[in-house]
């Protein structure tokens, strides 16, 4: 799960109101109006609460012919609520150990002896081994621009989008901005 949707989450759940609704939509959907009685808020503000909720795809609204009943998406919330405790893990393989040799040998495949990047794996163990790689020369706390981000990449591979996405994605490095930052390494996949 991307870092940014974990901190948009938890964004939108720290507000007091917005876990009130969270609380009451789990004893089942209610609509607009009852939930504004049973807070003593008005229908705008709940309308307000309801679309943050809905970014983040906690709620969910099914109409009934005049009326709105929002209901609690109890799957997401919790794969939202958890996540926090699963940056740094790889979901998909949680045995990821590879020796200097495995890594080695993976470079050596990869890259041509001028550090060009022959190919980009699919295989995701010998992918997050090429992305580590490929982050050499960057350091941790120093902010990048996209475009020095972009230059850094070309000179192993000439596909930057797709490095800089996985670097996203695989928790190497975050964006804010077009600013890029490396993430601490207990964040990585690796």
């Amino acid at each position: 799960m991307q870092l940014s949707r974990i901190v948009n989450f938890h964004k939108v759940m720290g507000d007091k109101t917005r876990i009130q609704i969270v609380s009451m939509l789990k004893k089942g959907p209610l609509h607009g109006q009852a939930i504004a009685g049973k807070l003593g808020l008005k229908a705008p503000t709940i309308s307000h609460h309801m679309a943050k909720l809905k970014e983040v795809d906690v709620v969910r609204q099914v109409r009934d012919k005049n009326t709105v009943y929002y209901h609690l998406n109890e799957k997401t919330l919790m794969a939202l609520a958890l996540a926090i405790t699963k940056i740094g893990e790889n979901e998909m393989d949680q045995d990821f150990h590879v020796t200097d040799d495995q890594k080695a040998a993976v470079i050596k495949n990869f890259f041509t002896d001028k550090h060009q990047l022959k190919t980009f794996p699919a295989q995701r163990k010998k992918k997050l081994i090429v992305l580590e790689y490929m982050l050499r020369g960057l350091k941790e706390g120093e902010s990048y621009s996209e475009k020095e981000i972009n230059e850094h990449i070309q000179q192993y591979f000439a596909d930057y989008a797709t490095i800089r996405r996985e670097w996203i994605i695989c928790h190497f490095m975050n964006r804010n901005e077009a600013v890029y930052q490396l993430n601490p390494r207990e964040m990585w996949l690796t």
